[in-house]
Formats: C-alpha cells, sequence, structure tokens
C-alpha cells in the first residue's frame, strides 16, 4: 500500500483571493514504511510575498515588497519554476495513492486550484487522509499541531525553526504512524521484507533453505542429558 505524506507552503489562506502555493514536500511511505522517495519543488507564486507569510516560512525575500538578498537558509523564488511547469509532474507523482496531510483541507484547496488553472485532474478530497482530525479524535481537547504531536510522541523537531514543505513531511511521516500505532505497526516486514523477496503485497515467509547450527556447545548439551537422568524415568524431560 502506498501512501503519501504531503505538505505545502503557500503566500497565504485563500487560493481564490490570490494566494499561491511556494513549495511541496513529500515523503513516501510503502505499508507504512519510508521508502526513501520523496519529492520536493520551490514554485514561483508570480505574485508578491506578503511579509506575514514570509515570517511563517522565510521562502521569497526577492518577492517581499521590499525585495533583499537571501540570508544564509532562506531560498528566493524569482527564479523557480511557476506551478504550471511542475503541476502534471506532481500529480502524476501522487497518481491515486492516499494523501497523508495535516490540516488536509487546507493544502487540498490550494493544490487543487494549482490544478484547475492549469487544466490538470483534480485530486479527489476523500483520497486525502487528514492527521489533525485523527489527533482531535485521539486526544480530545488536547493541541493537536504538529509540533505538539511531536512533544507527545517524543519526535525530534529540533531543526524545524520555520515552516518548511519537506521537513514538515519527514516529520509528519513519524507522528502519522505514532497516530496508528506506533512506528512501523507491522514491525517492518512489509516494505524490506517484501522488496527484498521480490514478491508483492501478498508476501509471505518461507522456511529455511538450511537449519540453523545448534545455540548450545557438546559441553552444554552433555551437561544437560545427565540433569535429566537424574530426575527419574517418569521426568516430563525424559519423555519429551
Amino acid at each position: 500500500m502506498r501512501e503519501i505524506v504531503l505538505d505545502t507552503e503557500t503566500t497565504g489562506f485563500d487560493p481564490e483571493s490570490g494566494d499561491r502555493i511556494v513549495e511541496i514536500g513529500a515523503v513516501e511511505l510503502w505499508n507504512h514504511v519510508a521508502t526513501g522517495e520523496t519529492y520536493h519543488v520551490y514554485i514561483n507564486p508570480e505574485r508578491l510575498m506578503p511579509e506575514e507569510a514570509f515570517g511563517v516560512h522565510g521562502i521569497g525575500p526577492d518577492l517581499l515588497e521590499n525585495p533583499r538578498p537571501p540570508e544564509k537558509g532562506e531560498v528566493t523564488l524569482k527564479d523557480k519554476p511557476v506551478f504550471a511547469k511542475v503541476g502534471q509532474g506532481f500529480r502524476e507523482f501522487v497518481g491515486d495513492d492516499k494523501l497523508v496531510i495535516h490540516n488536509a483541507s487546507f493544502d487540498m484547496k490550494f493544490l487543487n486550484a494549482e490544478l484547475r488553472w492549469m487544466g490538470v485532474s483534480l485530486i479527489p478530497m476523500d483520497q486525502a487522509i487528514d492527521t489533525l482530525a485523527i489527533a482531535r479524535k485521539r486526544f480530545p481537547g488536547s493541541p493537536a499541531s504538529l509540533d505538539a504531536l511531536c512533544r507527545r510522541f517524543g519526535i525530534d523537531n529540533s531543526n524545524r525553526v520555520l515552516h518548511g514543505a519537506l521537513l514538515d513531511s519527514e516529520i509528519l511521516a513519524e507522528v502519522y504512524l505514532e497516530l496508528i500505532g506506533g512506528r512501523q505497526p507491522d514491525f517492518g516486514l512489509s516494505a524490506t521484507t517484501t522488496a527484498a523477496s521480490g514478491g508483492g503485497e501478498d508476501w509471505r515467509p518461507t522456511a529455511r533453505s538450511s537449519a540453523l547450527p545448534p545455540g548450545i556447545t557438546e559441553d552444554e548439551r552433555a551437561a544437560h542429558q545427565e540433569f535429566v537422568e537424574k530426575l527419574g524415568e517418569n521426568a516430563l524431560w525424559a519423555r519429551a
């Protein structure tokens, strides 16, 4: 089962008012295990970057009302592709697989607005798994932000000084696995072992080609036999 843990950064809150996506980050899971495959792109929003949005993610100092050169860690956007150049590739990467998103309605409205403007098929809302809704259901009345869930589950988010789509996706992947029952709920047997065996989702373990070597020495075996003999012929070990 393939899932895509996804996050976006934007210029604001409402695409219908002119706000645009400036970053998409995504992490691929296979049977709840990260495959190492990611999707990441910065996008030129073709508009100015509001100071409020810049304060959240630190992306696009060259698009501020008073533009300036980037400081360490900041990303410029004028030299990045517009969404119309990357949208088709993004849609193909996502396909029909489930999207794991924190506050899914926010990201989905932006993604579908951008896809609609370029004439690409939209992503159905029921394709998204909302981790915010899962967290609120599991822990009613408790804070359910990504940072709060990291504290609850002991997940290191010390690198999250500013919001960043790829970093947030990587953190969210860990949070998601905790929300659904713990990291590697299938004990790690699904993705890694399946890939190694060349099977598919129906992979099953097979018998070993040769027995494992004994874990005891001959001296230990002899000592055990001597002990069993002292128990008498009616001893359970003698009949086993």
